[in-house]
């Protein structure tokens, strides 16, 4: 093994390893989705795909996953597949989707683009696919306003993140890095306290005064806001054309090859989601809120949901340059040793589904499989 790919594999593990798995309650990687409303029944005389009793499909419960939410609620993902079931399973942790994914505990997973590309790099390019987009924005610097009054005011004060290396956390490095400060990416200390701390105990860590702000994203940095926080950056703002991957759709290698129609269809219902949610914008913001309360019990205030909303743009393009980009901000970083990614896209049945919509096809930036 090459002595650069030995140091990626050894920090992207010991990176993985820093990272809190969530608790599991119904299998051994997630929990399961209370799937269980009358828009999800599978339809008379339906037919299976493939030949399979379901199909397993993880996401989180964040509002950057939305298309997966909706598309649950909703029934869309069920109404594809015909009477293979729709059967989903829960994540608050990218790297135990992952793991998921390798033991096929899952079959395809909403996911955030630096769990996709470690989890790439540590099976050397052989355990998954990304196959189609989900979301762009929906992350925020917020801050005290009374310690903080300027994106200077940032140096020398204690910053959370949601973990070690996710998606969020490699994008604030990036950015303190720009600024001319210094952090030690594992360790959080320097210029700047890196706190990283669970999204669900931000918010209670941001009230007691232990934290002073919180790269994050949606619906935590509406719920920080709603504590008396005040956004001080958009992180879309660093973007061209403010577009950049914030949740992509991966697939098992093992399970694209085997069942490619069961694939097609889920990318078919997840174009037809995106479609409907930005047609009908109140609408699908209902319905991924109740789909969020009967996942996670609770459904989220108006005053947290708004805001979130609007930051979030669906979409069906995963934006793949702003993935290399991502990445690169990665090595940057030292989190990663210049991971080889050619070949982590196959956007062959999206396009496929798109053109047969009329819409335009999407590019991999080079990243496609041969």
């Amino acid at each position: 093994m090459p002595a650069n790919r030995s140091l990626l594999l050894r920090r992207g593990i010991a990176a993985l390893a820093a990272l809190p798995l969530l608790t599991l309650a119904a299998c051994s990687y997630g929990s399961e989705s209370k799937n269980d409303t009358s828009d999800a029944k599978i339809a008379a005389g339906a037919k299976k795909i493939d030949g399979l009793d379901s199909v397993k499909i993880g996401y989180f419960g964040n509002l950057t996953h939305a298309t997966a939410l909706v598309g649950n609620q909703k029934g869309f993902f069920q109404k594809e597949l015909g009477a293979t079931k729709a059967d989903y399973q829960l994540f608050n942790a990218g790297p135990s989707e992952i793991e998921a994914l390798n033991s096929k505990s899952i079959d395809i997973g909403w996911i955030g683009p630096s769990p996709a590309i470690n989890g790439y790099t540590k099976s050397e390019g052989k355990n998954l696919r990304i196959i189609g987009g989900s979301a762009s924005g929906g992350v925020k610097l917020v801050v005290d306003p009374k310690k903080i009054k300027s994106l200077k005011d940032v140096k020398g004060k204690k910053i959370a993140t949601p973990q070690l290396g996710n998606t969020q956390d490699v994008a604030f490095l990036n950015w303190v890095a720009e600024q001319g400060w210094k952090v030690d990416a594992q360790s959080g200390k320097g210029d700047v306290s890196v706190v990283r701390t669970d999204n669900k105990v931000t918010p209670d860590a941001f009230k007691s005064g232990s934290i002073d702000g919180a790269w994050v994203p949606e619906p935590t940095a509406s719920k920080l806001v709603a504590e008396g926080g005040k956004v001080l950056l958009d992180e879309a703002s660093l973007w061209p054309d403010k577009k950049f991957v914030i949740t992509n759709i991966i697939v098992s290698q093992s399970f694209l090859k085997a069942h490619p129609k069961a694939v097609e269809a889920v990318l078919k219902a997840s174009v037809e989601t995106n479609k409907w949610i930005n047609a009908n914008p109140d609408q699908a913001k209902a319905a991924a809120n109740k789909q969020l309360g009967l996942d996670a019990g609770k459904e989220l205030p108006a005053g947290v949901l708004d805001p979130a909303w609007k930051s979030i743009r669906f979409t069906d393009d995963p934006l793949a340059a702003t993935l290399g980009t991502e990445a690169q901000h990665a090595v940057k970083a030292g989190l990663l040793e210049n991971p080889k990614l050619d070949g982590i896209y196959d956007l062959t049945l999206l396009n496929k589904v798109l053109k047969a919509q009329g819409g335009s096809t999407v590019s991999d930036a080079g990243l496609g499989t041969k």
